[in-house]
């Protein structure tokens, strides 16, 4: 799909038998609701967020031989891929499935059609929102919205079949391998060097870790953040695009070896997103893994904990769309204007922070957050006009800032203060405080950290962030 290269559904679609092979590979997808659990599916006008999963269940022929044969499917690889509204840029972000995490409540759809809410979990594995107590791909949604913040609007499952059978759909894969690895549990045994794999082998590739980096989870994300780039080199590749069998093996494979949301489910809409993935450079595609840390609650760590401020940094950059290359992106002459426009707002006189009168409502940060932010600005801040008003009428994203025109100057104050972009910054009409007196309104979004933290987006990747990109060749180690 993300070669765009769909472009066979087209040619194939101006006859009869193209319109019955469409019907066929429409039969061949699978789906699961999505339980309310997404945004409603991707737009093309929009950033685009899909969570990729790959779980660990053993069906199909061949898999038997992996050992764990009643698996029933966890989150074991789990990928948020984010791409850029402007199509300039994407993350591919992976989740360790060993990660400490929460898992909520999941409503979830049962084959009688009734819906039952699976009771969350709180410092559990992050694999475990899926299979586990009957967690379907819905589940490993909201528990990804929760840990960062962002609402993925499709999910895609994969299966070891996947790896096999997509792999040889485009011919095998190219990798390389630092030195000779032959590691009994992943059942790969090949020689230092450069290889085409597929089926069987590119299996063995993707599930080797005692053999590589620190033999850990970690370091099996890594090897498989090779793979996949690789594999996007070779879908983008003339060698595939050119060639209209490997095209119907991809759509047949793909069809048959993923399972999608309910949103996703036709091959119309799966090529519409292909087309929308297609546009990306692979140099602009950078593979990331959440920053965390070894459990310091256990005496021989087995799980991991994140690493909060760069984690929430990481976080921070995809809900903002934030590239993590050094990529311009794309603008028209309107959106420059409008971009002009909202800078504008934090430019100018500033009021002496005694000066400034604000009311704060909670509109989606944690219980507490208005009460302590207004302790923050009152005792450390110098904003001593200000009030908790309580909560919000409705959740929101962002913060933001309202402001009447004659109060712009204690607004900029504000920002400065907080840290607020120019986008936080709404102009407005004037509302009156408990005392009568004409004041500015903050209302805490879902974004709100802790108070004194500034609100502003980060501009690049931290430092802790083990990250590469899909152009580059590297070799396993």
């Amino acid at each position: 799909m993300w070669t765009g290269g769909t472009m066979a559904f087209v040619v194939l679609a101006a006859c009869t038998a193209g319109y019955l092979y469409l019907e066929h590979l429409n039969d061949n997808i699978q789906s699961f609701p999505d339980d309310g659990a997404s945004t409603g599916g991707f737009q093309k006008d929009k950033a685009i967020n899909i969570l990729l999963i790959g779980t660990d269940k053993r069906t199909g022929a061949g898999n038997e031989g992996y050992g764990d044969t009643g698996s029933a499917g966890h989150a074991d690889t789990t990928i948020l891929l984010h791409v850029s509204k402007d199509r300039s840029n994407a993350t591919a972000l992976s989740i360790p499935r060993d990660l400490i995490v929460d898992i909520p409540d999941c409503p979830t759809a049962q084959e009688d059609g009734t819906t039952e809410v699976i009771p969350g979990s709180t410092g559990v594995r992050f694999n475990n929102s899926l299979g586990q107590s009957g967690r379907t791909p819905s589940c490993t949604m909201r528990t990804v919205t929760e840990l960062t913040g962002v609402t993925p609007d499709n999910f895609m499952v994969a299966d070891f079949n996947a790896v096999k059978t997509l792999t040889s759909a485009v011919g095998g894969v190219e990798v390389c391998l630092a030195k000779d690895i032959n590691d009994p549990d992943s059942h790969l045994n090949l020689p230092a060097g450069k290889h085409t794999i597929e089926g069987e082998d590119a299996l063995a590739f993707v599930r080797t870790r005692h053999s590589v980096g620190f033999g850990g989870d970690l370091s099996r994300i890594e090897i498989q953040q090779q793979f996949l780039s690789a594999l996007m080199r070779k879908l983008k590749s003339n060698d595939t695009l050119t060639s209209p069998s490997k095209m119907l093996k991809l759509a047949e494979a793909g069809t048959e070896a993923l399972t999608v949301d309910s949103k996703l489910d036709d091959i119309g809409k799966l090529k519409d997103l292909g087309l929308e993935l297609g546009k990306l450079n692979t140099k602009n595609l950078t593979f990331a893994t959440v920053p965390v840390k070894d459990n310091p609650a256990e005496e021989t760590p087995v799980t991991v904990v994140l690493q909060e401020e760069p984690a929430q940094q990481v976080f921070d950059m995809i809900r903002n769309d934030v590239s993590f290359t050094e990529v311009k992106k794309k603008e028209s002459e309107k959106e420059k204007k409008e971009k002009a426009a909202v800078a504008a707002r934090l430019e100018g006189e500033k009021s002496d922070p005694s000066e400034v009168r604000v009311r704060i409502l909670n509109g989606g940060a944690p219980d507490g957050s208005a009460q302590r932010e207004l302790l923050y600005l009152q005792n450390e801040a110098g904003v001593t006009k200000s009030e908790n008003a309580g909560d919000a009428d409705a959740e929101v994203a962002k913060t933001t800032l309202e402001y009447a025109p004659d109060q712009a100057a204690q607004a900029r104050a504000l920002a400065e203060i907080l840290g607020l972009s120019g986008a936080a910054m709404k102009p407005g009409e004037s509302v009156t405080n408990a005392q009568g007196m004409p004041t500015m309104t903050l209302t805490l979004g879902k974004d709100f950290k802790e108070a004194g933290a500034k609100l502003n987006a980060p501009s690049k990747a931290p430092e802790e962030v083990q990250k590469s990109t899909a152009d580059k060749v590297e070799c396993a180690k």
